[in-house]
C-alpha cells in the first residue's frame, strides 16, 4: 500500500521480493512476499517537502533516522547485494540476524525453549553454548542456526 502511494508520487522505490511456498485451504501455493517484511527502500534526495510527502503515505509507520535531514541510509554495496540476491532467482529464506555472543532461545526441536549463547561454527550451523555459573563451566551443542531467536 505504501509502495503504490509513493510510486504514484514519483519516488524511486525498491521493494525486494522473494518466492515462498504457503499452504492455503490445504493447497500449496507459490507467492512473492517482501524479502524484509515491513521495510521499503527509498532512493530520493530528501528535503523537508519530500520528507513530509513521504510521511503522508497511509500505512507508513516511520522513516528510519533521527530527523528529516538525518535519515538512516543503507550503503551502496549492501543495496547491490540485495538487488543481486533478488535477481539471482536462487532460493532465499529469512534468516535470524544474530551476533556472536548474543543470548538466544532455541525455537524448535528437542532443545526448544532453552536459552544460551549463540556462536557461529559453520554457514548453516551454530554453536549453542550453555554455561553453569556455579561450576564455571560451559558446554556447546551444534544446532541449525535457523532454530534460534534473540532473547
Amino acid at each position: 500500500m505504501v509502495y503504490d502511494q509513493l510510486a504514484t508520487r514519483g519516488f524511486e522505490l525498491f521493494l525486494p521480493l522473494i518466492d515462498v511456498w504457503s499452504r492455503r485451504k490445504g493447497l500449496r501455493q507459490h507467492s512473492r512476499v517482501p524479502m524484509f517484511p515491513g521495510y521499503l527502500f527509498l532512493h530520493h534526495a530528501m528535503d523537508k517537502q519530500s520528507y513530509l510527502a513521504v510521511c503522508e503515505a497511509r500505512g507508513l509507520v516511520r522513516l528510519l533516522g533521527e530527523r528529516w535531514d538525518r535519515l538512516a541510509a543503507i550503503s551502496d554495496p549492501e543495496m547491490e547485494t540485495i538487488r543481486r540476491v533478488e535477481t539471482s532467482k536462487l532460493p532465499v529464506s529469512p534468516y535470524p540476524y544474530l551476533q556472536e555472543g548474543q543470548r538466544v532461545r532455541i525455537t524448535q526441536g528437542l532443545l526448544a525453549d532453552l536459552e544460551g549463547i549463540y556462536l557461529r561454527s559453520k554457514p548453516n550451523k551454530a554453536l549453542f553454548v550453555i554455561s553453569i555459573d556455579l561450576l564455571q563451566r560451559s558446554v556447546a551443542v551444534e544446532i541449525d542456526a535457523t532454530m534460534v531467536e534473540a532473547v
